[in-house]
């Protein structure tokens, strides 16, 4: 399959209904979340994915703007025929709450005073940013997701969507990131907020319509950018080699390649995000911490999680390093998650998650090819009790409309399942109860088979739809033909029928 773009796309933006209640106490009314989606969300709302962004990104993950110069943050992963595959899944990436690329923000305008909140914004947390994505995706009508993954600080979204929403999570992608931020993590960001509140144009945050704290911002992100980096990838890519000279030039001028490109990547980031924005960003991810700042361990912060997790690290990662990753592993694994763990080897550092497409998107492929039914099936199914009217039957497929009802006791176990097809037969047979009409013998799935078993269930006995059974026999989902050809390469599925 050849692998493109998106082509063009837009950003979208929804408006939340109510106030969006933080964390520290404080709330948000008028709030406005940015977002972009590629892809098709399928009829039963299975295959949405949800990317979470990093500190300095944004909604638009992948394709293009009218007029841009490049494509999206993450264009080298998300399209068709890339391990993001928009031809099979509906990916969903929002602007974080205290952003300022179309989410609200320090930048956006307070409605109580029409003037910029600066810093009467309210202090935001990781998981606050998480409670705001929670209301698009319900916005969007989701009930659960087939996958969330992100890197960085994207990566620590992604285990609070675990931790704060066990139930919507089927499957999470961390890449890059830690449980919780540590001291020498904190330190570096403290460096570059002191670095923008110590710019006289930063006015205490009342910059807007003046000039803005560029240097103090530009300086932030220079440090910033450095933890990013590896030591053996600034020597690849810099060594000691001087910039535009023969010779040092013995004063405080740029000598050196290393520190014109740390020059550039400051002045550039100033061009394109709010230093406002970096203060409230940088000190979420400071908060950041799953442990609730020591009063429960990990694997405790971690024992409602349902989801088949994938962790990946960075070999050359220093910011967020493999040991932190592997933390996250051990914590899941003692509370039985299904969980799996990959190390990308890369010169690169911490932005190996950025770079290293080839790598990440062999990882994971690999995961999302193990799909297991409880990965795409629908929860939460139309069920009717065994005592039941055929009349009742067919009031309820037409309500839901659905054309297969399981059919359940008192407990919710499996007793049988009855079609449309059923109740058109009792009507022409002038049947009154269940019992005379229903399928006894239900060819079922159990939500870890592999997704293929189910398919090959499907084709063996010609239907379309299997009741997902765990192993009590307690009715947790249903699954059909749709759900399949989704997730499953066309040419695979079609070959087998």
């Amino acid at each position: 399959m050849k692998k493109e773009s998106v082509g063009v796309v837009e950003t979208k933006y929804y408006n939340l209904s109510d106030e969006l209640i933080l964390e520290g106490g404080d709330s948000l009314k008028d709030v406005t979340i940015a977002y972009e989606t590629y892809g098709t969300l399928n009829k039963q709302k299975s295959n949405a994915i949800l990317v979470c962004h990093a500190l300095s990104g944004d909604a638009h993950v992948a394709g293009w703007h009218d007029g841009d110069g490049k494509p999206g943050w993450w264009d080298t992963v998300i399209g068709p025929g890339k391990c993001l595959d928009t031809e099979r899944y509906f990916i969903i990436c929002s602007n974080v709450i205290g952003g300022c690329k179309g989410s609200t923000g320090p930048s956006s305008t307070n409605p109580e005073t029409g003037k910029p909140y600066a810093l009467n914004f309210p202090i935001i947390t990781i998981k606050d940013m998480v409670i705001a994505q929670k209301k698009l995706i319900d916005h969007l009508k989701i009930k659960q997701l087939f996958s969330v993954v992100g890197g960085s600080m994207g990566g620590m979204q992604v285990l609070q969507w675990c931790v704060t929403y066990p139930d919507m999570v089927r499957s999470a992608i961390s890449i890059a990131t830690t449980s919780y931020s540590s001291p020498q993590q904190i330190a570096f960001n403290e460096v570059g907020r002191r670095a923008i509140i110590s710019d006289p144009n930063w006015a205490c945050g009342e910059y807007y319509g003046g000039k803005f704290p560029d240097s103090g911002l530009s300086l932030a992100r220079m440090i910033g950018h450095i933890t990013y980096l590896s030591n053996e990838s600034m020597y690849e890519k810099f060594g000691r080699r001087l910039q535009d000279k023969e010779e040092y030039s013995f004063d405080f001028s740029t000598d050196f390649e290393v520190e014109s490109y740390l020059h550039y990547q400051g002045d550039t980031f100033t061009k394109r995000f709010d230093a406002n924005s970096y203060l409230y960003i940088s000190k979420a991810i400071d908060y950041f911490d799953l442990t609730e700042n020591g009063t429960i361990s990990l694997s405790e912060a971690f024992k409602d999680i349902k989801s088949r997790i994938l962790v990946i690290s960075v070999d050359s990662d220093w910011l967020y390093t493999p040991g932190e990753s592997k933390e996250i592993v051990m914590a899941l694994t003692a509370n039985e998650v299904d969980v799996s763990y990959s190390e990308i080897k890369s010169s690169y550092g911490h932005d190996a998650f950025l770079l290293e497409a080839g790598q990440l998107s062999y990882i994971i492929n690999g995961f999302f090819s193990e799909t297991l039914v409880v990965d795409v099936m629908t929860i939460n199914v139309a069920t009717i009790k065994e005592n039941s009217s055929i009349e009742e039957a067919a009031r309820l497929m037409l309500d839901e409309r659905v054309t297969h009802l399981p059919v359940v006791s008192e407990d919710h176990r499996m007793m049988g399942i009855v079609t449309a097809w059923d109740i058109s037969k009792a009507v022409a047979l002038k049947c009154v109860k269940l019992e005379q009409i229903m399928t006894q013998d239900v060819i079922t799935a159990l939500p870890q088979d592999p997704i293929e078993l189910a398919a090959r269930k499907m084709r063996k006995y010609n239907i379309s739809s299997l009741p997902v059974v765990n192993d009590q026999g307690l009715v947790m989902g249903l699954i059909t033909t749709d759900h399949i050809s989704t997730l499953i390469a066309g040419d695979n599925f079609k070959g087998n029928n």
